[in-house]
């Protein structure tokens, strides 16, 4: 292939026509960088040489033509000569902003090779190589640390009590073997020769070379537009100057590379963790870490601990949920609400005005055998365990984490991160830093940065608003389907209908809201995602991290009130300010609140869970999996050339879904929600726990087989920790203890319950000589005069039945004739003050029993602080007794030349 210079074709080019729009920038680095040349795209009609033609019989070859030069990175254009739908102008110009950056990048020491696409002629691709000089003046810049020296000390245990277990578990070392440990130390080019360095062209790793290209491909300018800085590949994909921007995989998903000397990293990756004959295999993270980096393999580290911690809460919620399943036939009241003879002559009152009929208890004899599964005492107890549970699981991940930094190499990170480009794009504004003395850009000044958050927090107050909106029209909905649902389900007063038996008004009420809620709820995500990244990127964050963080609180804070304001209603708020049926309370002045099934709101809550859970699971699953495999199949489809196997590498990846930079940010939120629901409200669902771990073993491989097969390589980035995700948890883990001593107070019948066998089943309030749960549903639903409602016109439709002039309904109020007529009773006072001592002594003993453990165990093990602190002061070592030596070195020169000058002056005198 014909070479030559491309930056000179640029130039020559751009100084005959400017843009319009703008300055094209061309920029001219003095520095000590090997420039590469490049083909002219624009000058050769064919760019399948005989080269390429050769070539093309490799394809997963990672090479430049030459064989030599390794592809770091790939950027993909559709030719504008070729386009169908060609405008000249703005062709030209998407054609020398492109130019231009590609001639800033050979500036910058980048090599750049072209080839034209197999499959479609209009396609260009751009391989791009970092040479050594290249590679080491970046290292140096970013703060890479890089190997001194094999580290000789033992940093994984190789101890394990149940090897002989484990063994079936663990990945097979023969096939991924272990990486080699080393001492390790930020990269200066002054201190090369201190560095491992026994071949060039391995001691930058496929993936650390594709994170200093992008750093470089991140930062080159290509306009100046109003004093505005145009800059950086992630811009021009946008603008669609270039169609994509990404590192490659190594091989193809399924096959070993024909390379020798390639290691075939994705296609371990895919049979070792992907595959779903590894499902029960632990992770390879080592692995994921080399070949994705540090941020994918955190995620997976975190997921993984996650799923093996919830294992123990799945046991456990199993286990109450059988023990309220077997004792469900114990169940005194349920019995009662189901006995023909008590739930049977239980005539309740009308939930709604003027259409609702009168009803039978024992019509809710379903919902009630369903109600003692879950509020049982078992639930109690895995209340106040998962309390614990989630103290545990946060405290042994911090010493899970701070050994992942140990092991990869991330304990400073912090220290190395650079500016945003973005962020350095704005930095018009000359300060003086308080620290240093010297000037420094900034993107605003202190009232513009206040200014800027005003407007974001207002944005995102409105649209929580929305959500709360959203939320009181669902609360509408119910209270008027409700109406609906009362007058054309069977009336049949004895509940012996089939339908009405397991479906009452309430329970299609609950189901269809249910349903809308998780409707509107994914609506919602949808444009709040968009809206959230906007404001973010208004704020203008300075590095990646306070970026991802910013916008992971925008993103938690809107769907913590999208996911979880439907089953606040539902257990807080919902039946508990009805009024009592001659003085009801309205909604809005018209709607009538609604009011929970005679055993509570608990099963509701439940039904609630179960949709929202089940149902996200389902979705995501379909946007995870079902979304990237359809387009793939498409993308296949419509390629002219019918075989892969011609198919050069970076077309094949070409044709994969690209991840996107949020992507990871996304599986972040999905699991936080979900644990948000296994800690939250689990008092009212035990088998949450049990699905989510069912979920997460599927949704580990699942992205596993997502990243491996369907996406294209992510750029490799470090991370230290999983960021605010962090915190949040623990904020959830906080809120989780309140929450569930106020649902089991407050949503369950647990405590009226206990309150009656107690105090009122015997004298002086009850009847009986010994404590027994017998009577109670009698004696906690109260009584109403039929002849006292407002509505006049109020009848008991069920003629053949009596004439009934009392009917009963859910509250702890007096009776009509009572001096204090449907006031509440001593036996309502009673029930509140255990309520609110419950809740006080059940937070406090969790709380006490949290804090302990917070202190008890330490963020960082002794073993790792030591391991640390041993690796740094060895670092240290080595590197002082490395300048050391080249110190003595040259002072040893020093005094020879010196020798050499004396004796030379001295010999004259002696002549």
């Amino acid at each position: 292939m014909q070479m030559m210079t491309r930056n000179v074709l640029l130039n020559m080019e751009l100084e005959e026509d400017d843009d319009e729009d703008g300055d094209i920038v061309l920029e001219n680095f003095d520095q000590t960088i090997v420039c590469s040349t490049f083909g002219s795209l624009e000058s050769q009609e064919d760019f399948r040489t005989p080269e390429f033609e050769e070539f093309n019989g490799k394809p997963d070859s990672l090479f430049f033509t030459d064989g030599q030069r390794r592809i770091d990175f790939v950027l993909v254009y559709e030719d504008e000569s070729k386009k169908e739908n060609n405008k000249k102008g703005t062709n030209e110009k998407q054609k020398r902003k492109r130019q231009a950056y590609e001639s800033n990048l050979i500036s910058h020491g980048l090599q750049l090779e072209a080839t034209r696409s197999v499959s479609d002629d209009k396609l260009v691709f751009v391989k791009v190589h970092a040479p050594w000089e290249v590679l080491c003046t970046y290292a140096e810049i970013m703060h890479i640390k890089l190997p001194l020296k094999p580290n000789d000390l033992k940093t994984r245990s190789t101890f394990d009590t149940f090897n002989w277990f484990t063994k079936v578990l663990r990945v097979n070392e023969s096939v991924i073997k272990p990486e080699q440990e080393f001492f390790t130390a930020p990269f200066e080019k002054s201190r090369m020769n201190d560095f491992y360095i026994l071949d060039r062209d391995s001691f930058f790793n496929p993936a650390t070379r594709s994170r200093i290209v992008y750093f470089i491909l991140s930062r080159v300018k290509y306009q100046v537009m109003n004093n505005v800085n145009k800059f950086g590949i992630n811009r021009l994909v946008s603008s669609g100057i270039y169609k994509a921007a990404f590192p490659l995989h190594d091989c193809k998903f399924n096959y070993k590379s024909e390379d020798s000397n390639c290691p075939s990293e994705r296609y371990l990756l895919y049979r070792e963790w992907a595959h779903p004959r590894s499902i029960y295999k632990k992770q390879p993270l080592d692995l994921i870490r080399k070949y994705y980096g540090e941020k994918i393999g955190i995620y997976f580290a975190w997921l993984g601990y996650y799923t093996q911690m919830l294992l123990l809460a799945a046991v456990v919620g199993v286990a109450c949920f059988l023990y309220g399943y077997l004792d469900q036939d114990n169940c005194t009241w349920s019995k009662e609400v189901c006995d023909p003879d008590i739930g049977g002559q239980i005539l309740m009152c009308p939930q709604c005005d003027r259409l609702c009929p009168f009803w039978r208890l024992n019509i809710t004899c379903e919902s009630s055998k369903k109600l003692c599964i879950f509020d049982s005492f078992g639930t109690l107890i895995f209340a106040v365990f998962m309390g614990v549970w989630v103290t545990l699981f946060l405290e042994f991940w911090k010493r899970r984490q701070a050994e992942l930094e140990y092991e990869w190499d991330t304990v400073e990170l912090q220290q190395e991160e650079q500016p945003r480009p973005e962020y350095e794009a704005q930095c018009n504004h000359v300060v003086i830093n308080e620290i240093t003395q010297e000037e420094e850009r900034i993107p605003f000044t202190t009232c513009g940065k206040c200014i800027r958050i005003t407007l974001c927090a207002s944005a995102v107050f409105f649209w929580i608003l929305l959500i709360i909106a959203s939320v009181i029209g669902i609360i509408v909905y119910r209270l008027s389907v409700f109406i609906v649902f009362s007058t054309t389900l069977p009336k049949n007063p004895n509940g012996t209908d089939p339908i009405q038996k397991y479906l009452t008004p309430q329970m299609a009420t609950s189901i269809t809201a249910s349903i809308i809620s998780f409707i509107i709820i994914m609506i919602l995500n949808t444009i709040y995602e968009k809206v959230a990244i906007m404001i973010t990127n208004f704020e203008l964050p300075r590095t990646q991290t306070d970026y991802e963080n910013s916008l992971t609180m925008k993103m938690f804070l809107f769907q913590f009130v999208n996911y979880y304001s439907s089953c606040f209603y539902i257990a807080f708020f919902k039946g508990k300010f009805v009024g009592y049926p001659g003085d009801p309370v309205y909604w809005l002045g018209k709607y009538r609140n609604e009011e929970c099934d005679p055993g509570g709101c608990l099963l509701e809550l439940t039904t609630q869970l179960t949709i929202i859970m089940g149902g996200k699971a389902i979705w995501n699953n379909i946007q995870e999996v079902l979304l990237p495999w359809v387009m793939n199949l498409i993308g296949r489809y419509k390629r002219v050339s019918g075989s892969e196997k011609i198919t050069p590498r970076w077309e094949q990846d070409y044709h994969l879904q690209p991840m996107g930079r949020l992507g990871l940010f996304y599986e972040y939120l999905e699991m936080i929600i979900q644990f948000g629901f296994v800690t939250l409200f689990v008092a009212s669902f035990p088998l949450a726990p049990l699905l989510a771990l069912v979920n997460n073993i599927l949704e580990i491989r699942v992205d596993a087989w997502k990243l491996t097969t369907q996406f294209r390589r992510m750029v490799p980035e470090k991370a230290q920790d999983i960021g605010a995700w962090q915190p949040i948890m623990q904020g959830i883990a906080i809120l989780a203890v309140v929450t569930n001593a106020m649902i089991i107070a407050f949503t369950s019948d647990m405590i009226p319950r206990l309150v009656y066998y107690w105090s009122f089943s015997i004298p002086p309030y009850g009847d009986h000589t010994y404590y027994t749960m017998d009577g109670y549903i009698n004696n906690t639903l109260s009584v109403f005069n039929i002849t006292d409602f407002k509505n006049t016109d109020k009848e008991n439709p069920y003629i053949g039945l009596g004439n009934y002039t009392l009917c009963r309904y859910r509250d702890f109020r007096n009776p009509p004739g009572h001096p204090q007529e449907y006031k509440h009773n001593i036996y309502y006072w009673h029930v509140i003050a255990a309520k609110l001592a419950f809740i006080i002594v059940m937070e406090h003993v969790i709380y006490s029993v949290k804090f302990f453990i917070s202190y008890a165990i330490p963020d960082v093990s002794k073993i790792t602080k030591s391991k640390i602190k041993r690796e740094k002061y060895l670092t240290q070592k080595l590197l002082h007794e490395s300048h050391l030596k080249d110190l003595t070195k040259n002072m040893g020169l020093i005094a020879e030349r010196m020798g050499g000058m004396a004796d030379n002056s001295v010999r004259p005198k002696l002549e």
